[in-house]
């Protein structure tokens, strides 16, 4: 079983803990952002999301002369993970892999820009990034100006069509695009040396999916390919780490949730009452909430299948 090194980190919002492996399948209500070595040189930070959200999970890779950051984050939590790096080595951030679009895993690029790194995402992002990606920077800069404050929104510099490798020899990384997934543009990050695996919210651990960019039946078949890699450790987007039988669940969710509307819809119900039937009764114990609660999802599934029902 990998082993798990508590990192003594003063800069972190709260304390720094560190959980059992054993507790890697389940999911755990974030109460405080943390750091994990998952490997020598391979760190994962679970950000907090409550009481507060503070933004999305962040991994960095520390090579024989530089640093590879996945997924910026909001401004201010980058600053927080560069100065967390800054403690450990002062070999250049040299790349930040942005594995979506989305404000929380991206919106940081500008950070990582001023000290020299350069932005890098799946080629499929580029039009997301330049209209929903910069609507939402924009949007974050007038609702939050003590962070954003004079920002300029940073796209991607270098985009890669399916895969993108870093090898130095002692350390491997693949950046991957599979498909349609939570966005249009999701590529993940696998350590194939280390059976690690940093999915952005192609795969996240708890009630954190948000579908209103996705296209889940593509999502099912992102995740078929994506269960081919031998993962032993998930790093998710959000939530806790996990593993192999965490990356099924999320699967197991979007099948059994298009099978459920389906089924609904088959039977005349409408949209309004599909929202107070859905029943996937696994679903509390892995995220804490009822699946009713989502709503979003079970409107977005709605919407695919009656599209395509047409």
């Amino acid at each position: 079983m990998l082993s798990v090194r508590k990192l003594v980190l003063t800069s972190l919002l709260s304390l720094v803990t560190v959980l059992s492996l054993s507790h890697l399948s389940h999911a755990v209500v974030p109460e405080e952002t943390k750091v994990y070595e998952l490997a020598p040189g391979v760190f994962f930070r679970k950000c907090q999301t409550e009481p507060e959200f503070l933004g999305c999970n962040q991994g960095w890779i520390i090579f024989k002369d530089f640093v590879l950051v996945i997924d910026a984050n909001f401004p201010n939590q980058a600053e927080e993970v560069i100065e967390l790096i800054r403690k450990q080595t002062d070999k250049p951030i040299k790349y930040i892999f942005d594995t979506h679009h989305h404000g929380d895993h991206a919106d940081g690029n500008a950070i990582y820009k001023a000290i020299g790194a350069v932005p890098i995402a799946s080629e499929r992002t580029k039009p997301l990034f330049q209209t929903l990606g910069l609507e939402g920077f924009e949007t974050s800069k007038k609702e939050k100006p003590d962070e954003y404050g004079s920002l300029d929104y940073k796209l991607p510099e270098v985009y890669f069509p399916r895969k993108m490798v870093f090898d130095d020899g002692e350390m491997r990384v693949e950046l991957l695009h599979f498909g349609h997934a939570h966005t249009g543009g999701d590529a993940v990050a696998w350590l194939p040396n280390q059976g690690i695996l940093f999915t952005g919210d192609c795969v996240v651990n708890g009630a954190f999916n948000f579908t209103g960019h996705s296209d889940t039946a593509s999502w099912i078949n992102v995740i078929d390919q994506i269960k081919k890699l031998p993962v032993k450790t998930l790093a998710p987007g959000h939530g806790e780490l996990g593993d192999l039988s965490t990356i099924k669940t999320q699967q197991r969710y979007f099948v059994e949730l298009r099978k459920e509307i389906a089924g609904l819809i088959k039977k005349g119900r409408t949209l309004e009452e599909i929202k107070k039937e859905v029943k996937i009764s696994w679903y509390k114990k892995w995220t804490g909430v009822d699946v009713l609660e989502r709503e979003e999802n079970i409107e977005h599934v709605f919407g695919e299948l009656s599209q395509r029902n047409q």
